[in-house]
């Protein structure tokens, strides 16, 4: 079934450190796809995040440069303070434009480009948090084909950001944080 899919794409904002760690940790040593994380972030605090990330993940997390390639079984972390985007080749590439919906990383950016990109191949999954962000950019994987995943605004530390989507787009599944979890590991075997 993972051959079906190409990439993960994953958004999150308020509470979603616990919820990425808890994915990460659960998820098997060797899921195919790359996942690629755009978390709202301190723009001043330039580490911490990832090194808590990686602690806790079974697959590298890394924050990708400027024009790197995208690699199955690692997971990209968005940097501080820059916006990621998916190219048309396949690599990514930062931006300090305009913080959109006051983010920067913005996750709307970072969903929509990878759903341009990847199109029905891509997995899109929008966790708790406190803004709008996000909820356009899951629209747009919908739009192009992709399997949508909205956390269950039930489990969520803040709900608007799921809820927002929900008002946007119907997703392919709601699910919990342990579903989500179910979900991609079956994918992996």
């Amino acid at each position: 079934m993972f051959l079906k899919y190409k990439a993960v794409v994953i958004g999150g904002s308020a509470g979603s450190f616990s919820v990425v760690s808890k994915i990460l940790s659960k998820i098997d040593s060797g899921f195919p796809l790359p996942v690629i994380l755009c978390l709202h972030r301190l723009k001043h605090v330039r580490s911490g995040l990832l090194e808590s990330i990686n602690l806790k993940s079974n697959l590298e997390v890394i924050e990708p440069h400027d024009k790197d390639s995208i690699v199955p079984g690692k997971v990209y972390l968005a940097p501080s303070n820059y916006h990621l985007f998916i190219e048309y080749d396949g690599s990514f590439s930062l931006s300090t434009e305009e913080p959109l919906n006051h983010s920067r990383p913005s996750i709307d950016h970072t969903l929509s480009s990878a759903a341009y990109f990847y199109r029905d191949k891509l997995i899109g999954i929008l966790l708790t948090g406190a803004n709008k962000d996000g909820a356009k950019g899951m629209k747009d994987i919908a739009d192009k084909k992709g399997f949508t995943i909205v956390q269950d605004p039930a489990t969520c530390d803040v709900d608007t950001m799921p809820k927002m989507a929900l008002r946007l787009m119907t997703p392919s599944k709601v699910m919990s944080p342990d579903e989500i979890i179910q979900y991609l590991n079956q994918l992996a075997r």
